[in-house]
């Protein structure tokens, strides 16, 4: 499945970036510096470019005086954030894989609206993650995610509404069997892969999952 690849101008570690020839790359705002830092030539440029100045401003004009057709210049003032308005654009051209880097870090609001942005594609019939070196971020919604026996690390999750019904938790550390899990209890922090396949399934609700590396 093709991938719409958003970069954003959160905290980011650059990471190896896999671009695949059928995926489509958006260069949110200041997610511009870090495509060029990577040599990635983006297939399209927006934002406010309020995190932008100097040389890299004029690096993107020059960019956009080249292909005007491939950049986009957003008002300061207005409902999206960058990264929102990218993720319409991809949702518009048939995307339904979304992968988020630059997301995290900086001002924690920027990340809660990311992860809100999680949440608006799973209710779009999309799916995103928001993936950093040591950490993965994912929304899942009256469903069943799979992870292979070779995966590592902590695995925590959070109710993103009142009541999450049906969670079940098999092949980690501490299992869970169809239980309600509320957002008013951290019962999900810290679980852990031992080694073997797993799965977490949630019958009813949302959830944020976190993967992160030991």
């Amino acid at each position: 499945m093709s991938t719409c690849i958003i970069i954003g101008a959160g905290n980011f570690s650059e990471i190896e970036i896999p671009v695949g020839k059928d995926d489509y790359v958006i260069a949110a705002d200041g997610g511009y510096q870090y495509c060029k830092r990577m040599q990635i030539v983006p297939d399209f440029v927006l934002g406010d470019m309020d995190s932008i100045a100097g040389e890299m401003r004029q690096e993107i004009d020059a960019f956009q005086a080249e292909h005007p057709d491939k950049v986009k210049i957003l008002p300061c003032m207005k409902d999206d954030t960058d990264m929102m308005s990218a993720i319409r654009m991809g949702l518009s051209k048939g995307y339904k894989k979304f992968v988020l880097y630059g997301a995290m870090g900086g001002r924690l609001e920027h990340t809660i609206a990311n992860i809100q942005c999680l949440i608006y594609l799973k209710n779009q019939g999309a799916h995103g993650c928001m993936i950093e070196k040591e950490c993965t971020v994912m929304v899942v919604q009256n469903e069943t995610i799979h992870f292979q026996k070779e995966k590592e690390g902590f695995f925590s999750m959070f109710a993103l509404q009142q009541r999450a019904e049906g969670v079940t938790i098999r092949g980690m550390k501490y299992p869970l069997e169809d239980a309600v899990v509320t957002d008013d209890f951290p019962i999900g922090i810290s679980n852990e892969f031992i080694g073997e396949a797993s799965e977490i399934t949630v019958k009813k609700g949302t959830l944020l999952l976190i993967l992160s590396i030991k």
